[in-house]
């Protein structure tokens, strides 16, 4: 069907909470109010009792395609993120081979086009020596340029700082780095190698990748950014005193220098290793309850403007292999919304902010075109949620290629029941539309 009613609802959205119907015609929103007539060949959504909120947008996902798909694929991760209630993401392009040349960015918009449930843009990548591909870079066909301070995956290091200021005065496009400082990093892991050998425990990881890497990184590339007027964002921030190098006395608009913080960094804290291991072992690293509660408070009061979950997923295998041989990251995508919604039910942060950090800022820092807000005219990706349904993370009920989750065991207390994207019911209690609808993002730039 082409229209879909959803009758009774209770709206969040731009700060508010209101009861409303919403009619949605094609693709689009077309009606937001009362008591709306139902048209003929519509299908009718019962939203009394539940919340309706704007698709959530993922500015941080690593879905593996190309080269990395025992992992994951673009299909089998944009299905998990529908059925956590993301309906767009931007993908990184650590991928193999790397997002580094246009060819290889139009194949992935390729690959996406064809197989992702969820709205799709890419990261272009830098490294040491292709500036001038990044010269080429469409700024409205593109979320923005990543960039790696501290390696990660793969070997994307940009460590030559004369190519680093050269990318920064070059490019139109948002500058997006993961920031540790790669010396620091190498140092302590030699300290730690020489202690344990091959033996390192996994709540060695967040000395390893310490709160003076990420420190030292971030003032360092927030100064260069200054120097050069360039637009920049700091991905996934761990320290609470990384967070307090932002503004929060301007609004998101008129920001030249933005930040995030992942679902992880918000939940975990370095006394979970000892339960969790290899499974909560990220980069940045999970760090201490006083950098978590750091991270909170920035976030409330607006130094930090985005939430995001680097869903990054390996193999069970490869995350049960010891400290040295075991990779960094974990699959987000599918819980990341019920785990925001988990701190709402325990006071810690309202639904509007919710929706402001996981929806309208990602929209207004990436200049997307109507998505992020429920608006007339804007796209309709939607999210309906039950606040009061209490379910558990099992394997049976994980949608990840990988299988697995850091949550897995975990009761949360509210459940996503309906996902819409482009106009089109995708998810509906368990159930998925076998028809794709997900589209290309653009971007007013």
């Amino acid at each position: 069907m082409k229209k879909i009613l959803i009758k009774n609802a209770t709206i969040v959205n731009e700060e508010k909470i209101f009861q409303s119907d919403l009619l949605i015609v094609d693709d689009v929103i077309s009606e937001i109010q009362q008591n709306i007539s139902e048209p003929k060949d519509c299908k009718v959504i019962n939203a009394s009792g539940k919340i309706l909120i704007p698709g959530l947008i993922d500015d941080q996902v690593h879905f593996r395609e190309p080269g990395l798909t025992h992992k994951g694929t673009i299909r089998s991760e944009s299905k998990a993120a529908v059925a956590g209630g993301i309906t767009s993401f931007i993908e990184m392009p650590n991928t193999v081979p790397q997002t580094t040349t246009i060819d290889q960015l139009n194949k992935k918009f390729e690959i996406a086009d064809k197989s992702s449930y969820a709205n799709y843009s890419f990261m272009f990548g830098a490294t040491n020596s292709n500036l001038d591909e990044i010269k080429k870079v469409n700024k409205n066909e593109v979320a923005a340029l990543k960039i790696f301070l501290g390696s990660s995956t793969g070997d994307m290091l940009v460590d030559d700082q004369e190519i680093l200021r050269e990318i920064f005065l070059n490019t139109d496009l948002i500058i997006v780095v993961h920031s540790e400082d790669e010396q620091i990093i190498n140092q302590n892991l030699e300290k730690y190698k020489l202690k344990y050998n091959s033996n390192i425990p996994f709540d060695c990881h967040s000395k390893i990748r310490s709160e003076e890497a990420c420190l030292k990184s971030t003032k360092k590339i927030i100064k260069l950014a200054k120097e050069t007027n360039a637009r920049l964002h700091v991905f996934h921030l761990s320290t609470k005193n990384e967070s307090l190098l932002f503004q929060n006395d301007i609004p998101l608009k008129e920001k030249k220098i933005t930040s995030e913080v992942c679902v992880h960094h918000l939940w975990f804290s370095d006394e979970d290793y000892k339960e969790k291991q290899s499974f909560i072992k990220w980069n940045p690293a999970i760090k201490t309850k006083e950098d978590r509660n750091g991270l909170w408070d920035s976030l409330l009061n607006d130094r930090i403007d985005v939430i995001a979950t680097d869903h990054a997923p390996h193999t069970f295998e490869e995350k049960s292999k010891p400290y040295l041989d075991c990779p960094s990251g974990g699959p987000l995508v599918q819980h990341a919304l019920v785990s925001m919604l988990q701190h709402h039910l325990n006071n810690k942060i309202s639904l509007e902010k919710i929706v402001t950090k996981m929806c309208h800022n990602p929209a207004i820092l990436f200049q997307i075109n109507k998505r992020g807000y429920i608006r007339k005219g804007y796209f309709a990706d939607l999210v309906l949620i039950d606040m009061n349904k209490s379910w558990t993370v099992k394997k049976d009920n994980i949608l990840y290629k990988c299988k697995w989750s850091p949550f897995e065991g975990l009761q949360f207390d509210s459940q996503i029941t309906h996902t819409i994207v482009n106009g089109k019911l995708i998810y509906e209690n368990g159930l998925f539309n076998s028809t794709l609808y997900g589209k290309k993002l653009t971007f007013n730039r």
